[in-house]
């Protein structure tokens, strides 16, 4: 075979799977059909489990010295904005910077970590049989023919990879459509997060560059207009001149773009070698910038996976958990967008904007804003516990940042140990017999931390941890409890459990 796995577009999603593989010693190469990264910026928004999950493979501080941070978002543009800065976390914020950044960092990252990218390459065929998956591309230097044990298809909605994988994209078509302009404002707003609805309908503005802002706009005299029909300048500043009574000096269009409100879902994220992730695998409205920070998730739940599997050390569950965990998420998601996109104005009749003023009362109550914060920042996302470890309150949880005392003395935030993506054993217990319980000079995919918690104001999670394994994906795999009896016989069964395979 050619690679262990080629993966299908070079986006967001395509970039940090293939680097996520590449990090843990998988051959892997993505076909990618454009030249460059887009100019173009769909997505501008990291959200804080997005920049938790570049934080974990050390990537964050190169994203912020590019971005913007932000406390708040929003929910369905309403008035009282989202509080993020109330999480326990570094990372309780959300990140304006464009999608052509991201992607510019992912990229850098992804060749340093041995990817080989293809360019100007634009996969045509994918079949499989029981050995492997043939790819065929074609680009300037004509055909290629290209096999792969596992192939993942990155390559958006209209995904040729899923099409031929033969996976149902089920839910529903676009049935009304919004606008929006990345454009020069002579009289921009004063804040970076603008948001007006009115009886005229939606306008939401952030900045984009220095220069420019991007404008969203909600008409309901356009909302009937297919997606394909092309975006006018014209159509912009009617509209907002009509919703906010100025269209605030609009002119010099760098990118104006239509999109609506499909939503849909794979049937299944996996089919035998085949492997969907990012908007090939579901689609929605764009409300609450979710779309790319989902895809960032799935990346990351399925990348250690694979990886496991080809180096042999995969158990036989472990490939089908990627849809086991990641379905139910998205199914969420889709539920989320879908209320927030007819809270969002399509409907601009005096009960809907009665309903949105209620709405936007009931997130100042703090419990009510950290739900749906909680919901839109991806801090919420919990896996099914595992039904064969020991019950534990951790499992499956994220795993949130923690100040940890080494037996060296030294402290350092526990993030810094899955810079290299190995799974993270954290031993609290102070147990020499902990030596004893597998040989783990054989055991290099596990990282093994003897140490302490100090002093975090979420320590008391963790005062009855005897030793918690840690995927690479930062989520909890399980935890043993103090109070166990034989703790160490329970670790050994978790250690056999989910890496007892050992490397080939």
């Amino acid at each position: 075979m050619d690679y262990e796995v080629i993966v299908v577009g070079g986006g967001p999603v395509g970039m940090i799977l293939a680097a996520e593989l590449a990090l843990a010693g998988v051959k892997v190469c993505v076909l990618e059909r454009l030249k460059d990264t887009t100019p173009y910026s769909r997505a501008l928004t990291l959200h804080p489990r997005s920049l938790e999950l570049f934080d974990l493979r050390g990537l964050k501080s190169k994203l912020m010295s590019i971005g913007k941070p932000l406390p708040t978002g929003h929910f369905a543009a309403l008035d009282t904005r989202l509080d993020f800065s109330v999480f326990d976390s570094s990372s309780n914020y959300t990140l304006y910077i464009s999608q052509h950044d991201t992607e510019k960092v992912l990229e850098e990252w992804a060749q340093s970590a041995g990817v080989e990218i293809r360019r100007e390459v634009e996969v045509v065929s994918v079949r499989q049989d029981a050995q492997c998956v043939e790819v065929t591309a074609v680009g300037a230097k004509g055909k290629a023919v290209l096999s792969a044990a596992y192939v993942v298809g990155a390559d958006g909605a209209g995904s040729l990879v899923r099409k031929q994988a033969g996976i149902p994209f089920e839910g529903t078509d676009t049935t009304l459509t919004a606008t929006l302009g990345d454009v020069v404002l002579a009289y921009p707003p004063e804040t970076n997060g603008f948001s007006r609805v009115t009886e005229h309908g939606l306008v939401m503005i952030v900045p984009v560059t220095d220069r420019l802002h991007r404008v969203v706009m909600i008409d309901p005299l356009r909302t009937g207009v297919p997606k394909e029909e092309p975006v006018t300048l014209e159509e912009l500043s009617s509209g907002m001149e009509r919703i906010l009574g100025s269209d605030l000096g609009i002119s010099e269009p760098f990118w104006l773009s239509r999109f609506g409100n499909a939503t849909r879902q794979a049937k299944r994220y996996r089919e035998r070698r085949i492997f969907l992730a990012g908007d090939a695998a579901h689609i929605h409205f764009p409300a609450g910038g979710q779309g790319l920070n989902v895809g960032l998730q799935e990346a990351m739940n399925l990348g250690w996976k694979l990886a496991a599997e080809l180096k042999g050390r995969a158990p036989d569950w472990l490939l089908d958990s990627y849809h086991t965990e990641r379905f139910p998420v998205n199914t969420a998601l889709l539920r989320n967008t879908q209320a927030q996109t007819l809270l969002m104005g399509f409907d601009f009749s005096p009960r809907m904007m009665g309903l949105r003023s209620m709405l936007s009362d009931l997130l100042r109550i703090p419990e009510a804003n950290k739900e749906l914060a909680a919901q839109i920042a991806a801090f919420d996302v919990r896996y099914a516990p595992d039904e064969d470890a020991l019950p534990h309150a951790l499992n499956g949880s994220r795993f949130t940042e923690l100040k940890l005392r080494l037996d060296s003395g030294a402290v350092l935030n526990a993030y810094e140990l899955f810079h290299s993506g190995r799974f993270v054993l954290l031993h609290l217990a102070s147990d020499d017999r902990l030596n004893d319980v597998v040989p783990w000079e054989e055991y290099g995919h596990i990282q093994v931390v003897r140490a302490s918690i100090a002093g975090n104001r979420n320590e008391a999670e963790w005062d009855d941890v005897h030793t918690a394994l840690i995927r690479p994906d930062g989520h909890i795999a399980w935890a043993v409890p103090r109070s166990e009896p034989q703790p160490l016989e329970a670790v050994k069964r978790g250690i056999a459990r989910w890496c007892g395979r050992r490397p080939i």
